[in-house]
């Protein structure tokens, strides 16, 4: 993260919990940023001001991974900055210098979920794209933590306008986006007709998967995928 930074800096404070050093205090003694100001020697490489802290990525990721431990444990309501970084073993300063609030932190997880969860099927048949699609989507979503966040969530977000805006705006360019890329294909193809109404067909292909297993909550039974495949294909072919 901040390729650009100098190789082999660190944050201040190691971010492993506890006080860390606000921005600007320096803790060597000689060259640039030094107080009194002292000249680097010739020759010397400068050092990196001291407020210009390396935000290392695995503290990042042990964050994002608190922050979904939390979530399924205690839900959005209650999850607080202070426990996210009890749970990731840093103090709260690391949380902030990278999320203004827990709604930031939380957005941010749920775009890097939805964006890196599905892949691009392109099996030369709308029918087992869609399949495929359903097959990865159904297992993600019947993870145990995912089946207790993912609900949770779009609770919340019927009294949070921001999230709300967020999980929508997350689904419609990940998993719609994966959706349109199957829909491009088989109209390439020949299989769905070229003016074929795209939001309609976009909402039949992602909607009833997840009402089955977000909203109603219903086991998907052996076959379903490839059955809800078949019935969806049909449907987009005849449209």
């Amino acid at each position: 993260m901040l390729n650009g930074m100098a190789s082999g800096a660190k944050e201040d404070g190691g971010e492993t919990g506890g006080a860390e050093a606000g921005p600007g205090r320096g803790t060597g003694t000689g060259g640039a940023g030094v107080p009194g100001g002292a000249a680097a020697s010739p020759g010397k490489a400068r050092r990196a001001p001291a407020g210009a802290a390396v935000l290392r990525e695995d503290v990042t990721e042990a964050i994002r991974a608190a922050v979904f431990a939390e979530l399924a444990a205690v839900g959005y309501g209650r999850m607080s900055i202070e426990g996210v970084a009890r749970r990731a073993g840093v103090g709260k300063t690391a949380v902030y210098r990278r999320w203004r609030s827990k709604l930031h932190l939380v957005l941010d997880l749920v775009s890097a979920i939805a964006l890196q969860g599905l892949p691009a099927p392109d099996t030369g048949s709308l029918e087992t794209d869609l399949h495929l699609l359903y097959e990865v989507a159904s297992r993600a979503l019947r993870h145990p933590a995912a089946s207790q966040i993912v609900p949770d969530l779009f609770a919340e977000a019927a009294r949070n306008p921001d999230l709300q805006e967020a999980l929508e705006k997350a689904l419609r360019e990940a998993q719609r986006s994966v959706a349109q890329g199957v829909l491009d294909a088989a109209a390439a193809r020949g299989e769905v007709r070229a003016a074929l109404d795209r939001d309609l067909a976009l909402d039949l292909i992602t909607g009833p998967l997840y009402w089955r297993v977000l909203v109603v909550r219903t086991q998907t039974r052996r076959g379903y995928p490839a059955a809800l495949a078949k019935t969806v294909a049909a449907g987009l072919r005849g449209a």
